[in-house]
């Protein structure tokens, strides 16, 4: 028996756990190869709706392959479009989670946590008011013109970017059009990016066949999650200072009953905070609730 159980501790020692690599996706629509209309195809009532949540599905599960190219061992995906219900969780790679609907705290990286290693963006879009870039908003098409982060202009990306960043974790990839995959670039560095169609205006693009795409998205996550040591967390200074600026001025004088709200024009609001957790909070609750 004892010479069985030191051969046992023998095999175990030279047999290692494999080591855990948690990958996190999270997944909007507007960035969506083939995706270039917000009412036919980003909207549920919409005819082309369907064929739209199948072509992000497949670009979804295009990144959950190149992550398990990669060796992940756990991938999370965040449905982040419009009500969090698109991803078809029945055509889904059986080997992700999926988080979806909303609220949550951290909206578009609900459940992101210290445990992963690594980002994707899938779908995502450029910031309101970008040239050449389909379907371009930030977070709310209706209401917010310009969202910043210690005073620097924000996409989706880079807000989500910073967020993931309060728990360590980079982004190592994204997908979208080619102006939302410069804006990243210049925001968090030398990531890997997909530009999967090639803007032409806020409702044109010039597209390739979604097999191309899915082949870009799985290379392109693959090589970021291989990288994924050259990268740093897009970390905020503290105190971190959130100024959204509204289109219209009656979401800014709602807002600003708010406590420790400043009103520094008509339309803006400035709220700081000590980490991005809580900008997500204060962030998430004001579109959540405000509707005048």
């Amino acid at each position: 028996m004892r010479l069985l159980a030191l051969l046992t501790l023998a095999i175990a020692a030279a047999c290692p756990a494999a080591e855990k690599l948690k990958v996190y996706i999270s997944a909007d629509m507007e960035g969506i190869g083939g995706v270039s209309s917000s009412r036919t195809q980003g909207a549920t009532e919409g005819r082309e709706y369907a064929s739209a949540r199948r072509l992000m599905t497949e670009e979804v599960n295009a990144a959950i392959q190149g992550a398990f190219d990669a060796g992940a061992t756990d991938v999370v995906v965040s449905d982040s479009h419009g009500d969090g219900q698109n991803i078809d969780i029945e055509l889904l790679d059986k080997r992700a989670k999926l988080i979806r609907a909303f609220p949550r705290p951290l909206g578009m990286m609900g459940g992101i946590d210290k445990s992963f290693d690594a980002v994707g963006f899938v779908g995502f879009h450029a910031a309101e008011g970008q040239a050449d870039a389909t379907l371009a908003h930030t977070v709310s098409g209706s209401k917010i013109f310009d969202l910043k982060l210690n005073g620097v202009s924000m996409p989706e990306a880079g807000l989500n970017a910073a967020i993931a960043a309060e728990f360590g974790v980079p982004v190592v990839f994204l997908s979208g059009d080619q102006t939302i995959c410069a804006e990243a670039r210049r925001l968090l560095g030398p990531i890997e990016t997909a530009a999967v169609k090639q803007a032409t205006s806020i409702y044109s693009a010039m597209m390739i066949h979604p097999s191309a795409a899915r082949q870009m998205i799985r290379e392109g996550m693959k090589r970021g999650i291989e990288r994924r040591k050259e990268f740093k967390p897009y970390l905020m200074s503290r105190p971190v200072r959130l100024e959204i600026t509204y289109k219209r001025t009656t979401d800014a004088e709602v807002v600003s009953y708010l406590p420790n709200v400043e009103r520094p024009r008509g339309n803006a609001i400035l709220f700081s905070a000590g980490d991005m957790i809580q900008i997500s909070k204060f962030f998430n609750a004001i579109m959540d609730l405000n509707t005048f």
